[in-house]
């Protein structure tokens, strides 16, 4: 179900996909679709965690925890985000662009796109405050001023710009986003 809606979602766009099209796309009935997901918004929320998880049985924010507690080097830590960014940033960006154009009419996708920011924001703030537990943040940089750069790396919003609108391949993504981390964040 989550495949054939993101695929409706991101060919028709929001506003133009209906349940019963995610259904008859995915061979189940309307039901079903909103007895699991409540509808188009739980749809939506469903695809992008399904994107934030990354490939492989180990979700790729769990990688991400159990790497950067067991290396020491932050720049390698860094350089590990930047890797993990483009397993990530293809599957969650476009969805989380999806959400930024639904949620100029309506009102369920804005306060999914609140919500999303907020959480990446969270994400970001652990991320700052286990460099500088590290002593990793450059001088005088502040954890919230830490979280905001990592918070717009991780933008959507850089994804599109430097991969769908200038076509980046996503090594290339990748290595900007950890290099310019690095010089922004640390020593």
């Amino acid at each position: 179900m989550l495949n054939a809606a993101e695929r409706l979602f991101l060919t028709r766009g929001y506003g133009r996909t209906t349940i019963a099209s995610v259904a008859r796309a995915a061979k189940v009935s309307v039901e079903t679709i909103y007895k699991g997901f409540s509808g188009k918004p739980g749809l939506v929320r469903a695809i992008w965690d399904k994107g934030l998880a990354g490939l492989g049985p180990v979700p790729a924010w769990q990688r991400s925890d159990e790497m950067a507690s067991e290396e020491e080097d932050p720049r390698n830590v860094i350089r590990n985000w930047g890797v993990l960014t483009t397993e990530v940033a293809p599957r969650a960006a476009p969805i989380l662009l999806l959400v930024r154009a639904a949620a100029a009419t309506d009102p369920e996708m804005a306060a999914l796109l609140k919500e999303t920011d907020q959480e990446r924001l969270v994400r970001m703030e652990q991320n700052a405050r286990r460099l500088f537990g590290r002593a990793g943040l450059r001088d005088g940089l502040t954890i919230e001023e830490a979280r905001d750069i990592m918070w717009a790396y991780s933008s959507p919003e850089l994804y599109e710009t430097l991969v769908l609108r200038r076509g980046w391949p996503l090594d290339r993504y990748g290595r900007f986003v950890a290099e310019g981390m690095i010089a922004a964040l640390l020593p």
